[in-house]
């Protein structure tokens, strides 16, 4: 396993500090919060929607959803163009929580190591309560590889399939610190989850708390929700015409938990991140403001199944209605939230804060990303360096092994440049994520 040192000695000996990669769309003072909000250590949600690709955002100029919480969100923060998850939820889900790359302590699909440290313990090492609610699947169910909310850093939890894969959305299946409810017939699983976690806001108002929604929205079976027609019927047919309500009713559950904050007088004292888990789910077809069409691609290794909504929302304490163009990894977000909150990570990550681009500052931004992806042992695997125009699978027994792409101008990776092609730019693109995928080995 490499060490920080080891990473930092290989940034900068790939001449990549911190002037050299500050990007001027990422510059401007942020507003000051007020002395009240400063009083103690900020709260923290991170809310990441399942099986949601950028395109479905309005902010990010989709045209076939209507997502008015989050494009509020965006136009009064900071909205990220270059936030890349892995291609599916487990990796992801283990990715965003440790702060490390798979290549380091993914197992198998649905679990989290029992070893591994989580955003949960740095935010309870920090004196802050800590909950989940939402999506689980992180305790590999009858493998005996997995990890439970309570071992992985949280104080409470209300949750859906932690050992049982059941009903998410209407009957929902639902384990609440440790037992199943038994009172959710006729209702449905994502309200059951913002209700929790707007009682945890309530309860713990006085005190710092960070929360994590990892929610049950947009992820199929494509189901009515409460404000469709269907819903008074009691059906729940699989259908792909319910997804866009699916997207809509995920934006307005935020709205709650938005609304909340405002009512409680936290939202100068919150930092709110929201992403997505990966893409969109093949067979969704989107279109966008400029009339074009993007097609789902969870589970792919093209954007279609990387590229996320990344925002960040902290009123009066970061910048309002910018867009940062900078290279963002799921890894980032441990660092960040631990410079937000104070604290130190005791565990060796491979992200680093984007906190002082919230702030307004230029940071230090990556300028590639890495990825390892593989679903279970003996599954294809695929090793891939990127930044934001050029994308680098790795040379040897590799998925695509060798395969260089001009992502800016072949987002569906169907044209790659091989060695020698063409000139001295993607000869040197080849030669620097070729560096970085020899040092993450």
């Amino acid at each position: 396993m490499g060490t920080k040192t080891d990473r930092r000695q290989f940034i900068k000996a790939l001449g990549l500090g911190a002037a050299s990669l500050a990007m001027p769309g990422c510059l401007g003072a942020a507003s000051r919060t007020s002395r009240k909000a400063r009083a103690r250590k900020p709260n923290v949600i991170v809310i990441m929607a399942d099986d949601l690709g950028y395109e479905c955002l309005g902010c990010y100029g989709s045209k076939s959803y209507k997502t008015p919480t989050l494009d509020e969100l965006a136009a009064t923060g900071v909205r990220f163009e270059h936030g890349y998850s892995q291609p599916l939820c487990t990796p992801s889900r283990v990715k965003i929580m440790t702060g490390r790359s798979n290549f380091r302590n993914y197992t198998v699909f649905g679990a989290l190591g029992p070893k591994e440290k989580t955003f949960g313990h740095l935010a309870k090492s920090a004196g802050y309560a800590t909950c989940i609610v939402g999506k689980w699947q992180l305790a590999a169910r009858d493998r005996g590889v997995g990890t439970r909310p309570g071992p992985a850093g949280f104080d409470e939890h209300c949750l859906w399939q932690v050992d049982r894969r059941e009903s998410r959305y209407r009957d929902p299946v639902i384990v609440q610190n440790g037992k199943y409810r038994e009172d959710l017939r006729g209702r449905y699983g994502p309200d059951i989850f913002c209700e929790y976690a707007l009682e945890f806001i309530e309860r713990n108002k006085k005190r710092p708390f960070f929360l994590y929604f990892p929610m049950a929205l947009t992820h199929a079976p494509f189901e009515p929700t409460p404000d469709t027609e269907e819903w008074k019927s009691g059906k729940t047919k699989n259908d792909k015409k319910h997804f866009a309500d699916m997207v809509a009713y995920m934006d307005k559950i935020i709205g709650r938990m938005v609304r909340k904050l405002d009512d409680v007088g936290l939202r100068e004292n919150t930092l709110l991140l929201f992403t997505g888990d990966n893409g969109t789910p093949r067979g969704i077809t989107s279109v966008m403001k400029d009339g074009s069409i993007i097609k789902g691609g969870k589970g792919s290794t093209t954007d279609a199944g990387t590229h996320v909504a990344l925002i960040a929302n902290w009123k009066g304490a970061i910048r309002s209605g910018k867009v940062c163009s900078d290279l963002v990894d799921f890894s980032d977000i441990v660092p960040t939230i631990a410079e937000a909150a104070g604290a130190t990570v005791s565990w060796d990550i491979d992200g680093r804060s984007f906190l002082p681009q919230l702030r307004g500052r230029p940071g230090n931004p990556r300028d590639w990303i890495f990825i390892w992806y593989r679903r279970n042992p003996g599954d294809t695997l695929y090793r891939f360096a990127r930044d934001k125009r050029w994308k680098l699978y790795d040379v040897g027994k590799y998925q695509r092994a060798n395969k260089l792409f001009d992502v800016s101008a072949d987002v569906l990776e169907e044209n790659p440049i091989e060695p020698g092609q063409v000139g001295k730019q993607a000869a040197a693109a080849r030669k620097k994520l070729q560096a970085v995928l020899d040092s993450m080995k």
